[in-house]
């Protein structure tokens, strides 16, 4: 079964019941990780309408500053792969793990995840 399907199947499960607000989808902001809801329905073949209910049910995106969705091409492809646990880890904000970094790799991001390494470590010292 695939992910997509189990979501709807299970609403209950860990992925569905999380609440947007707690989300940390395109947290940081770059906007290079993000798309439109238009070209994130080219890239998965799906229709625009599908896109935004699947920003709002996977969490695969967000409004940025009130403005229109922006869907995170990374957490897209996890929700693609049927990777479950990979875009639970990235909506819980983790951005250091294999699974999740594997993901920024493919599309050509892992600059960010260097260069996010290196402000946490700075702000890190910072506080210390």
């Amino acid at each position: 079964m695939t992910f997509a399907a189990q979501h709807r199947i299970h609403p209950a499960n860990r992925m569905a019941g999380t609440t947007r607000g707690a989300s940390r989808c395109l947290i940081p902001f770059d906007r290079r990780e993000g798309c439109s809801v238009e070209e994130a329905a080219e890239l998965a073949g799906k229709s625009i309408r599908t896109m935004r209910m699947w920003c709002e049910q996977y969490h695969i995106g967000r409004r940025v500053g009130g403005g229109p969705w922006v869907v995170s091409r990374v957490a897209l492809g996890m929700l693609l792969e049927d990777d479950a646990a990979a875009l639970e880890a990235y909506c819980a904000g983790d951005r250091q793990s294999f699974a999740v970094v594997g993901y920024f790799e493919r599309i050509g991001l892992a600059d960010l995840i260097s260069r996010w390494r290196h402000a946490g470590a700075a702000i890190s010292a910072m506080t210390t």
